[in-house]
């Protein structure tokens, strides 16, 4: 699918601050897609969630009767094999939404690129969909410190993640722009000028789409 207006895509480390980056691109003009926020939304879908239980038991459902997340993510990162089955079952729900979302920015005259926020923007292949891929820089005691704070994460659940993502250095080497978001170049001001130069290239050049 070619989308006629530019695509650019965020990925990094787990808590480098990819969706404060994000939003900053949409105060330029950019429509946004959080990848992470269709997962939750594919959960809370009947069918998807009856499979969920199926698999893993009723003690998933929390008491608001929403799959429960965190324990979800305790089962799922700690075996390849079900966290593979779990993509099975909402992978293929996300990817619509994304097409839904960017024929969505499309046909709104206001957008003038999409922003698509996906930390697995490489490992599902979904990058095929960018024209442009951001990555967002901040050493692992900063990371480690922001997701401590902001969801109570563990170092431990942490690493179970980060062991089910590509390596950030591949990551790093496979994106066509470095923004820094830590000490003084994550500034406000230091993080709006690197996001300018980069909405200057995005709707000025078009760099070649990465490979599924």
């Amino acid at each position: 699918m070619a989308a006629a207006k530019p695509v650019v895509g965020i990925i990094g480390g787990i808590g480098s601050g990819k969706t404060h980056v994000a939003r900053l691109f949409v105060q330029r003009g950019g429509h946004l897609i959080q990848a992470d926020l269709l997962g939750h939304e594919a959960l809370r879908q009947e069918p998807i969630k009856a499979a969920v239980v199926r698999r893993w038991g009723p003690d998933l459902i929390g008491p608001e009767g929403e799959i429960d997340r965190r324990r979800l993510a305790a089962v799922v990162f700690a075996d390849v094999q079900e966290r593979r089955h779990l993509e099975t079952l909402v992978f293929p729900w996300i990817e619509r939404r994304i097409r839904e979302e960017i024929a969505r920015a499309e046909a709104d005259p206001q957008v003038r690129f999409v922003v698509l926020d996906a930390a697995i923007l490489l490992e599902t292949g979904w990058g095929r969909w960018c024209d442009l891929i951001v990555f967002v820089d901040a050493p692992r005691e900063v990371r480690l410190a922001r997701l401590a704070a902001s969801r109570g994460w563990t170092e431990k659940e942490v690493e179970a993640r980060e062991q089910a993502q590509l390596p950030l250095e591949v990551k790093r080497a496979q994106a066509h722009e470095i923004i820094q978001n830590h000490g003084e170049a994550g500034s406000e001001a230091n993080l709006a000028a690197q996001v300018d130069r980069i909405v200057n290239r995005l709707l000025t050049t078009t760099p070649s789409p990465l490979s599924p």
